[in-house]
């Protein structure tokens, strides 16, 4: 809390909020950094393997290999969040499982298991594009910027 906000409370609340500070326990930050690390570094080390084997038996390019690699960890991410597999990773490691795409099936599929009782529509796919409508909203923006971008270095380089 700011000075600021801490100087316009009660004396009472200002000790209470010594004694919560005080008695809060203190978070392994090493350990969930390495728990993160790991975490991610297993999922992204999956993804690879799918891409590699996509690559040696299905004779993909390295390029096009990445589509169905993609896809193949949603839908694993989607099938361990609807087991109740992928909370206990979650909890366990932290933000390793958020980063990578499967922590985006997680968050999706989540929202859809949990509005199911809505019905279909606008529960399920409702609450599934409340949460995947601005992720993909940002990121065809993003995409449009960078092209922009890309395409003012262009033309000024080619002058």
């Amino acid at each position: 809390m700011s000075k600021k906000k801490y100087k316009k409370t009660t004396p009472v609340r200002q000790e209470y909020q010594k004694l919560a500070k005080a008695r809060e326990p203190k978070r392994p930050v090493l350990l969930n950094c390495i728990r993160a690390f790991v975490a991610g570094g297993i999922i992204c080390t999956i993804g690879q393997f799918f891409q590699w084997m996509y690559m040696t038996y299905f004779e993909f390019t390295e390029i096009s290999a990445s589509n169905p690699t993609v896809a193949t960890m949603i839908i694993i991410g989607v099938l361990l969040t609807g087991f109740g597999v992928y909370d206990h990773l979650a909890q366990w490691a932290g933000g390793g499982t958020i980063v990578p795409v499967t922590g985006f099936a997680n968050t999706v599929a989540s929202a859809a298991i949990e509005h199911r009782s809505e019905g279909f529509v606008l529960g399920v796919g409702g609450n599934m594009f409340k949460i995947a409508g601005p992720v993909i909203t940002f990121g065809v923006f993003s995409a449009f910027v960078m092209a922009v971008i890309k395409i003012i270095f262009q033309a000024l380089g080619g002058m």
